[in-house]
């Protein structure tokens, strides 16, 4: 892992292996929901559950600091722990390390291959629900560097120093699905105008683990998306975004690729603003 921009933000399966009984790491699985993590999980792994920890009830972020310093006080995470993110989809990891940067945790790592590859490698598995004593966390402020909010995306449209980068699949960017169906009553679908496509499944290996450096950088300079440029990823909900920001800056060294997170939940609700599909 050390061809790429920052290699220490990647952890690799035999690493976590040899060091579940560490006191001073904090495992965080992640998921749409907890039978997943009921069946089998990593072991001393702590569930966080996307819609009712991570998002608010209109499928928005929560990025409240009171909400956050409880979520982590209640996981036995301390502002000193090291903690490793992973769901049951590889991408997961990537988007709570933005998440958790955006709070100025420091100390958080993304475990290359998530819960696919810690299977298939037949590691060993737990059944039981994983509690920690509460601490007394405290959050930082919101790290606005990390974020673009929709104003600054809508006059980015047309111009040649930044990429809008839409990362959902082509059903979504073309219109055809919502988020993971086709369009209820006054949901709007389709994409903004000028964007590039690039589905962030593309830079995952088959065993779940990230390309290389030189092949997510060629995947990337293939449609004109390159460090030079300021980099907006979005999505359906600013998680998978998070994770291609990842991507972008820790392991391609990107310098300007903050996080659209509001993404397509908050951009087709948007009074006045353009629609391509």
């Amino acid at each position: 892992m050390s061809q790429y921009a920052d290699s220490s933000v990647l952890l690799d399966t035999h690493w976590l292996a040899n060091h579940l009984n560490d006191p001073n790491i904090r495992i965080i699985e992640v998921d749409m929901s907890p039978e997943p993590y009921k069946n089998a999980h990593i072991p001393g792994a702590v569930f966080w559950n996307i819609f009712t920890d991570l998002l608010l009830p209109d499928l928005k972020m929560n990025l409240d600091a009171i909400a956050f310093e409880k979520l982590m006080a209640r996981s036995g995470i301390t502002n000193d722990t090291t903690v490793i993110a992973y769901g049951s989809y590889p991408g997961t990891g990537a988007w709570i390390f933005w998440l958790l940067k955006v709070f100025g945790h420091e100390n958080i790592r993304v475990l290359n291959g998530g819960y696919q590859k810690w299977k298939s490698e037949g590691r060993p598995l737990a059944t039981e629900l994983s509690t920690f004593a509460s601490t007394d966390y405290h959050a930082r402020g919101i790290d606005a560097h990390l974020r673009v909010l929709h104003n600054e995306v809508q006059a980015s449209i047309g111009r040649s120093n930044r990429v809008l980068l839409d990362v959902r699949t082509l059903q979504k960017y073309s219109g055809e699905w919502f988020f993971d169906q086709p369009p209820q009553q006054g949901q709007l679908t389709g994409h903004i105008p000028g964007v590039v496509h690039l589905e962030h499944i593309l830079t995952l290996n088959e065993d779940g683990t990230f390309k290389s450096f030189n092949e997510l950088k060629n995947l990337y300079d293939s449609k004109g998306i390159t460090a030079d440029k300021e980099v907006f990823p979005y999505c359906a909900i600013g998680g998978r975004s998070g994770y291609t920001w990842f991507v972008l800056k820790y392991l391609l060294g990107y310098p300007n690729v903050p996080n659209y997170d509001g993404s397509w939940n908050e951009w087709s609700r948007l009074p006045d603003v353009a629609i391509k599909r």
